[in-house]
């Protein structure tokens, strides 16, 4: 079997990823390592054994490696719209030196890291994003930023890696998109942004775990890939729908774009200069990722992975929904 290391393996993607590893086949072992558990993502298997540490940690980071680690997927991430420099780069360059480190000492296989799709983000409309869309000149936040120097790290390593960027994953156990939508909407402060019309691709957590697997196997090295669906839907849609099959009311109110970008702003200057470091309840990239259309072009995973998505978005939506609704019970 093929010892296998992923790293923010209680997380959303972390956690469905170790599950289908295990379950796929009896080739991998695998070694999950996270900060915490949360109430479900902690799945038993005779292939699957945890070991919760720091990866900011280095001595921890040393330790994984004493399992014998033939290859490194790295999920772990400090992923948020707001957040102070050193926050980031301790979280998310930090502790991708640390693995690289081992990796190098170690002579691993191959590293794979999720990175993220708000590197290309730059408040237009983007459409069809393929690899070789140049970045922005400025990124959108410090998590971009961040995960742009973790890809440099890997690029300049000289070990054999893949990099996978998905495009806002949606399914059992998302914790982060939909239920902060319906948090939203149940303390009455959700509204449409813009004119509710905007394309954007969604991904289903099933199919990222497959195409992380194929990228695992894949004679080719060295690469990046943006991963989604492939089939854009209307956004502002699905989450009504999402909102309607766990027996909410749906949102119809449309706030223009520019206004809610106003407000944004200063609600941001607020935390900064008045709130410091809170949080504000809305930010700019908030605004724009809800109101502009973004999608990706995905004909190189498909090309060089022989990647393809099985479960449909309205699939991943109905399967968020039952274990949301079964979560609150």
């Amino acid at each position: 079997m093929i010892k296998v290391l992923v790293t923010g393996a209680t997380g959303f993607l972390g956690s469905r990823l170790v599950e289908h590893l295990v379950d796929h086949t009896n080739k991998y072992s695998v070694i999950g390592t996270g900060r915490k558990f949360s109430t479900d993502n902690r799945y038993a298997h005779p292939n699957l054994r945890y070991i919760l540490g720091d990866l900011c940690d280095k001595k921890f980071v040393q330790t994984l490696f004493d399992e014998k680690i033939e290859m490194v997927i790295n999920c772990a991430s400090f992923s948020s719209p707001w957040g102070s420099k050193e926050v980031f780069e301790k979280a998310n360059i930090q502790t991708q030196q640390h693995l690289i480190d081992e990796c190098q000492k170690n002579k691993i296989d191959r590293f794979i890291y999720i990175s993220s799709p708000s590197i290309y983000f730059d408040y237009t409309d983007r459409l069809g994003v393929t690899e070789k869309t140049p970045l922005p000149l400025n990124l959108v936040n410090n998590y971009a930023i961040t995960k742009v120097k973790a890809e440099g790290l890997l690029k300049n390593s000289g070990l054999d890696y893949m990099i996978l960027r998905p495009r806002a994953l949606i399914g059992r156990g998302d914790t982060v998109i939909m239920p902060r939508l319906i948090r939203s909407h149940l303390e009455g402060k959700l509204r449409i942004m813009g004119n509710g019309d905007n394309l954007v691709d969604l991904t289903s957590v099933s199919n990222m775990t497959e195409a992380i697997r194929l990228s695992m196997h894949s004679n080719h090295k060295n690469e990046d890939f943006n991963i989604s669906n492939g089939k854009p839907v209307v956004l502002w849609d699905e989450i009504n729908s999402i909102l309607k099959s766990i027996g909410k009311t749906t949102v119809t109110k449309k706030i223009p774009y520019p206004i809610m970008y106003g407000i944004a702003s200063l609600l941001e200057l607020k935390s900064k200069f008045i709130d410091r470091r809170k949080e504000p309840v809305l930010t700019r990239y908030g605004v724009g990722v809800l109101s502009k259309n973004f999608t990706f072009d995905i004909s190189k995973a498909q090309a060089l992975l022989g990647y393809q998505a099985k479960q449909t978005t309205e699939e991943a939506m109905d399967e968020f929904a039952r274990w949301f609704l079964n979560s609150q019970q």
